[in-house]
């Protein structure tokens, strides 16, 4: 069995914490599932996750969504 490579370990996780970071805003903001992925996916944190080389992806989706509750919330409510 061939061992998974650094970047579908990365894909696999960023996925992971990406998913659990649109779960977070919706429990705390009851937007939808739609506004949710816009605030996540138009974050600098995304752009910060999709670079594999700062690892950012191995941390806690807890400690990544004080990240984003730092940054403008583009308009999600």
């Amino acid at each position: 069995m061939n061992q998974p490579t650094h970047h579908q370990i990365a894909t696999y996780l960023t996925d992971y914490v990406l998913s659990e970071l649109v779960k977070y805003v919706m429990e705390d903001t009851g937007c939808s599932i739609e506004d949710a992925m816009e605030r996540v996916y138009n974050s600098s944190l995304m752009t910060a996750l999709q670079d594999e080389e700062n690892e950012l992806y191995v941390q806690s989706p807890a400690y990544l969504y004080e990240l984003l509750n730092q940054q403008p919330s583009h308009g999600v409510t």
